[in-house]
């Protein structure tokens, strides 16, 4: 397939890359990787191999090494490519650059700099898995990794203990059991959870189920390849009807019945529909 090999306008160009499946990648993105007048990669020999599958061809133009330890140097030499109005293409490993991979200071500094700064989205683990997980999307959380010693990742589940979204981390395959252990013992094991391991690859397995069931499945299991980890939200069965009637008569002051039940409901843990003929009765009082 022939991609566009038309000028791009000077600036960063942000390119979201595969996860698994190498067909995942954009036509946008593989338009801006043939047109681009530099590409700059978390990993060089990825790079390569992704340009080979989908027939882009690199020619003499650079191709830089850009990641978490390539210090500013590497960042310098980029900013003299954008200096110079030249258009920098930049990808992370897999998935979209930034989103827990490099990124974050080079784009900072491109758009203190006062250049374009654009993004060709795509693929990208969060929000895969929040798609198969099964578990609540109207508001999440991403923490990514946690840390690797068992106090600090529990003081880290602690953290997010009352966060109102499906919390989603990503877990070493050698960490998610006891990830898992110390997420039951923090968190509740009766929470609803998720591990998604390998998305979109051969080997693509979704394990659901409440925190303690999944860590009796992990245990003894040798899990291999890329794992997200999601977890329910704290279910506020705790919350007093006086406690949901007041969080409404104070919503309802300035917002719809229906966008005031919502909000209610997810900052509360508790069932829509229920919260909403709530409002219904609440509204009318008012």
């Amino acid at each position: 397939m022939n991609h566009t090999s038309e000028k791009l306008r000077g600036g960063l160009y942000f390119v979201a890359t595969p996860i698994g499946s190498a067909r995942d990648i954009t036509l946008r993105a593989l338009d801006v990787l043939a047109s681009a007048d530099v590409i700059a990669a978390e990993d060089t020999r990825s790079m390569r191999r992704l340009l080979e599958i989908h027939g882009v061809p690199l020619g003499d133009r650079p191709l830089l090494s850009y990641h978490d330890h390539s210090g500013s140097g590497a960042r310098d030499k980029l900013m003299g490519f954008l200096e110079q109005g030249l258009s920098v293409a930049y990808a992370s490993e897999a998935g979209t650059p930034l989103i827990a991979d490099p990124g974050y200071h080079l784009s900072r500094a491109a758009s203190e700099a006062g250049h374009m700064v654009t993004s060709a989205p795509g693929p990208s683990a969060i929000v895969t898995a929040l798609t198969l997980a099964g578990l609540p999307t109207d508001a999440f959380f991403f923490a990514g990794f946690l840390p690797n010693a068992k106090s600090a990742r529990r003081s880290g589940l602690e953290a997010v203990r009352d966060v109102p979204g499906t919390l989603v981390f990503y877990e070493s395959p050698k960490r998610v059991g006891a990830m898992l252990k110390d997420a039951a013992a923090v968190l509740g094991a009766d929470r609803q959870a998720a591990v998604c391991r390998e998305l979109t690859k051969k080997f693509e397995e979704v394990l659901r189920g409440s925190l303690g069931s999944l860590t009796e499945a992990a245990e003894g299991r040798n899990f291999k390849g890329e794992i997200v980890v999601l977890i329910d939200r704290a279910r506020g069965e705790s919350a007093s009807e006086d406690d949901i009637e007041g969080a409404l008569r104070s919503a309802l002051e300035n917002m719809s019945v229906r966008d005031a039940s919502d909000a209610v409901a997810q900052s509360m843990g508790v069932n829509k529909r229920k919260i909403y003929q709530m409002a219904l009765k609440v509204k009318k009082d008012l």
